[in-house]
């Protein structure tokens, strides 16, 4: 059987660890990526800040998972969040077929994170119950 606890410690430090990627090529690329994607400058920049203090709670959470629950349910919830928000910038921004799969990608990449966290949470709650 997998570890709940060694799971979720994973799945929220692979998480952080690709929040600090994507905010990283986000803030230093906001305008070339602007440009290639057809989406506003600001927009992208300030995701990519967004994106570093997540990063730090998600390695707080996964530092926190052998005693607490609520930071794995609202990491994985933000991240639901996060990928409404995305399809929300597809329809409203309209970007260009670059930017559609650019944000639908990163979208649904952070979808599976959060299917992730809920089924580590899952298997917590069945191995401590």
């Amino acid at each position: 059987m997998t570890n709940p606890i060694q799971f979720l410690r994973t799945v929220l430090t692979v998480d952080a660890v690709t929040c600090l990627a994507m905010g990283a090529l986000l803030v230093a690329m906001a305008g070339p990526l602007a440009a290639l994607l057809d989406l506003p400058t600001a927009l992208l920049f300030e995701a990519g800040l967004l994106l570093f203090p997540s990063a730090a709670f998600m390695l707080w959470a996964a530092r926190h998972t052998d005693r607490l629950e609520w930071p794995v349910r609202a990491v994985a919830w933000l991240n639901l969040g996060w990928t409404a928000a995305s399809f929300a910038v597809i329809a409203l921004l309209a970007p260009n077929p670059l930017g559609i799969a650019f944000v639908t990608v990163q979208a649904l990449a952070v979808a599976g994170l959060a299917a992730l966290e809920f089924h580590g949470l899952s298997l917590f709650r069945r191995a401590f119950a």
